[in-house]
Parts: structure tokens; C-alpha cells; sequence
């Protein structure tokens, strides 16, 4: 008995139909090169991802390095510790998922991959991009612990400043903070929970600041403590990149990263509020706004130039920024500042002034940032952050702690309107500047 011949494709009517349609049956393909592809790809998205970078950046990275390798698409859904990706290659595709085990802010590390991935052309070897992203996590941090503590100094000192501190108030805010920073990186370099050092360095830095200016209050050195001071000394606590890339997703109606960056940063906010709040109590010391100092015009404005520009440069060394970017962003975020500020003296709402603040730093950093080939979001984030209302947020949790809901509600709900009126003054700056924006579309950071 003989057997009759089976017609190629036969006995499987799915690879007789992908034959007849003119594309390459599935067994001819090589999906060991596609699991290659996928994985630096997503690799990709995880170290952007971890050194702080928004959601919509993350994905348009990952799909212009898709395009160098060949692949027709992928897609992504970002979370603030997560990546869900999807790379198609003619008929087969392939889902991953990957973890960012620490999420922190690396400036440098964000405009490296950025430019990096800008430039890449089809044809581009994997085994190059695998090269590249080991030499990037190879790379340390670009400013030491002492360096990084000395700048944070200066940013709180800064901050002091414009909550009406004077001069020796100041100088013991630097200290503090400086010593913070310094428990704060040390502690998270060998691994602890990143929730519990932010309590523990806020405590250390508002500790220190009450024991100096207590000590100098004894000897008759200082009139007062200067009970806002305390509040200064933690301010290199506030989140302003998760903050402001939450809001930003937000605006792009991405609400899995969104909702999940907002809510880690409210975490880090309130871990560093209950800080102040556990030394206020100890203290027994009420966080209010203390009095401005009596200044000419001119020389007010002098020196909210220099507090703002040194504020911003500080917090974008603390973010691991090269010099060159930290000096812009200071430029750009001193300018703002200066004009929120005068804003506020003229008798503008403060979240008004906020959006107008975030408008010019938004506009400024997206005519500048091409031009200078910096990403946008490492020279918006650090000029921000100084208009962030961290010292609201604290007092906030200490009202609510101490049961006066009224003023709790007051200062949280004028800390949430500021930052959203933050956000959407970078948003509109975006929108008027980009026409990806205009459309929807993934821009690049």
C-alpha cells in the first residue's frame, strides 16, 4: 500500500496561509535574533529608567534602538520600577518584562544614552549597544560623596535664604544639610531602603540644625533659632525629578507612570515631613514662616539672583549633572525664580506665579537644550525643584499631626496646587515649543 503525497503546507493550514500571503513561514525565521534584539532593548529602557528619566523618554529610546536593529516596532508600558515591552519582527513578536532595582537620579547617565540613541543607524550591532550600556553602568558617579554633600549644603543655604534666613541661619542650614546628604548617599550606595534613609537623614539634618542654632541661641550669639531654618536644612529631600516626570506623564495622559511616580515621591515627601515633625516635637518648636529681612529693592533682588543661582546649581550637582549642564540649568532656573518671586511681592496667587515660573523655565530650557544638545529634562528638573513648596508639605504633617486640620489643609492643598501649576507651565512651554507635543506624539525629554 502506498501513501499518497502531502501537499507542502498541508498539515499545518496557518504556515500554508502565512506562504501564500508572500511573508516568510514562522521556522524560517531566527528567533534566537530577536530574543538578542529584545533584550538590549529593554535593557535600554531599564538603565534610563533607573537613572530617572520620564516615561515617554524611556519609550521613545527604546524604539529608535529597536529601529537601529531592525526590529518593525516596539511597545512599552513604563511604571516607575517596571517595564512591560513587546518587540515585533515581521510575524513574531516577543513580550519581556524587566525591574529597575533602584531608582535614583543620574543627569550625566540620562543625556549620555540620549545622545547615544539619537545617533544610532539601521544596522546597528547589537553586540555595540551591549558595549556601550556596560561602559555606561561601568561609569561612577561624576561628584564624589563630599562634593555632592558640600553642593546639597549650598542649595538648603540657598533655600534658607529665601525663607527669610539670614546669614549666620544660613551657614548652619549648609552644615546640616551638607551632613544629611552625606548619611543619606552613604546609607543608599550599600542597599537600605531608600523610604527609611530619607527618614533618617532628615532627622540627622534637622537634628543638626536645631543643636547648632540652639547652642548659639545659649551663649547669646543669635537672637533666635530661627524655627524655619530646620525646615530648609531637609529641602535636598524633595523628590523633583519623580515630582515632575509624574506630573509631566500625567500631562500625556500615561497614568501607570504617572500614578506611580506620584505616589513614590509623595512617599519620600512624607517620610522627610515626619522627620521634621519628630524633631519639632522633641524641640518643641512650631515650623512657621519667619519674617523677611529689611532689604532695599535692589539688593533683594541681587541676592535672590544669587541664592536662586546657586540653589539650582547645587541641586543639579546633587543630581550628578556635569558642570556645563549645571550651569545652565542654574542660569534658567535663577531667571525664573526672580520673576516668581517678584510676582509674589506684586501680589500674585502663588500658584499662579508658579505656572508662570514653570512656563519660563520650560521655555527656556526647550530654545536652549537643542541647541547646547542637553536633554530638556536634566535643566528643568534642577530649575524646578527650587520653586517646589517642600517647606508647605512639611508644615502640612506637622499640623496634621498636632490634630489643627484647618491649617494642614491649608498648607497641603497650596503645595499641591503650586506643584500642579508647575507642571502645567512646563507642559504649555512644551506644547508651544514642540510639535510632537501638539500631537500627542512621544517627544524626547
Amino acid at each position: 500500500m502506498t501513501s499518497a503525497a502531502v501537499p507542502a503546507g498541508a498539515e499545518d493550514p496557518d504556515l500554508a496561509l502565512t506562504e501564500s500571503m508572500g511573508e516568510p513561514p514562522e521556522h524560517t525565521l531566527e528567533p534566537v535574533r530577536l530574543i538578542r534584539r529584545s533584550g538590549v532593548v529593554l535593557r535600554v529602557g531599564r538603565v534610563l529608567l533607573s537613572a530617572g528619566c520620564g516615561s515617554y523618554r524611556v519609550r521613545a529610546a527604546m524604539s529608535q534602538v529597536g529601529t537601529a536593529l531592525g526590529l518593525d516596532s516596539v511597545e512599552a508600558q513604563v511604571s516607575v520600577t517596571e517595564i512591560v515591552a513587546t518587540s515585533h519582527q515581521g510575524p513574531i513578536f516577543r513580550t519581556e518584562v524587566t525591574q529597575a532595582r533602584t531608582i535614583g537620579v543620574n543627569s550625566e547617565r540620562i543625556a549620555l544614552l540620549e545622545q547615544f540613541t539619537r545617533e544610532l543607524t539601521p544596522g546597528t550591532e547589537v553586540e555595540y549597544i551591549d558595549s556601550f550600556l556596560d561602559e555606561i553602568e561601568r561609569r561612577p558617579l561624576r561628584h564624589g560623596e563630599l562634593t555632592a554633600g558640600l553642593f546639597s549644603g549650598l542649595a538648603c543655604a540657598a533655600f534658607a535664604f529665601l525663607n527669610n534666613g539670614g546669614p549666620i541661619e544660613c551657614a548652619i542650614v549648609f552644615v546640616a544639610a551638607m551632613l544629611g546628604q552625606l548619611v543619606r548617599r552613604g546609607l543608599i550606595h550599600r542597599g537600605y531602603n531608600q523610604f527609611a534613609v530619607t527618614l533618617l537623614a532628615g532627622t540627622v539634618a534637622a537634628t543638626a540644625y536645631l543643636a547648632v542654632a540652639g547652642g548659639l541661641y545659649e551663649l547669646s550669639l543669635i537672637n533666635s533659632v530661627h524655627e524655619s531654618g530646620y525646615v530648609s536644612a531637609v529641602l535636598f529631600l524633595v523628590p523633583g525629578f519623580p515630582l515632575i516626570t509624574g506630573a509631566m506623564d500625567l500631562s500625556r495622559m500615561d497614568f501607570t507612570a504617572g500614578i506611580s511616580r506620584l505616589a513614590y515621591a509623595m512617599m519620600l515627601l512624607i517620610c522627610a515631613a515626619v522627620s521634621v515633625w519628630i524633631v519639632s516635637a522633641l524641640f518643641g518648636l512650631t515650623p512657621m514662616p519667619a519674617q523677611p529681612p529689611a532689604l532695599d529693592p535692589a539688593t533683594k533682588l541681587l541676592l535672590r539672583l544669587l541664592a536662586s543661582l546657586l540653589g539650582v546649581f547645587g541641586f543639579a550637582v546633587l543630581f550628578n549633572s556635569p558642570w556645563r549642564m549645571a550651569g545652565i540649568a542654574a542660569l534658567i532656573g535663577a531667571i525664573a525664580n526672580v520673576a516668581r518671586l517678584e510676582l509674589l511681592d506684586a501680589g500674585m496667587i502663588a500658584q499662579g506665579a508658579a505656572g508662570v515660573g514653570g512656563l519660563i523655565v520650560g521655555v527656556l530650557a526647550n530654545i536652549v537644550a537643542p541647541r547646547m544638545r542637553l536633554p530638556r529634562l536634566t535643566l528643568c528638573v534642577p530649575a524646578v525643584v527650587i520653586m517646589v513648596p517642600g517647606a508647605s508639605v512639611y508644615r502640612a504633617i506637622y499640623y496634621l499631626n498636632a490634630g489643627d486640620t484647618i491649617q494642614a489643609l491649608s498648607y497641603g492643598v497650596q503645595a499641591a496646587f503650586v506643584v500642579l501649576a508647575l507642571a502645567i507651565g512646563l507642559m504649555m512651554a512644551r506644547i508651544v515649543t514642540d510639535s510632537g507635543w501638539r500631537r500627542g506624539a512621544d517627544g524626547v525629554a
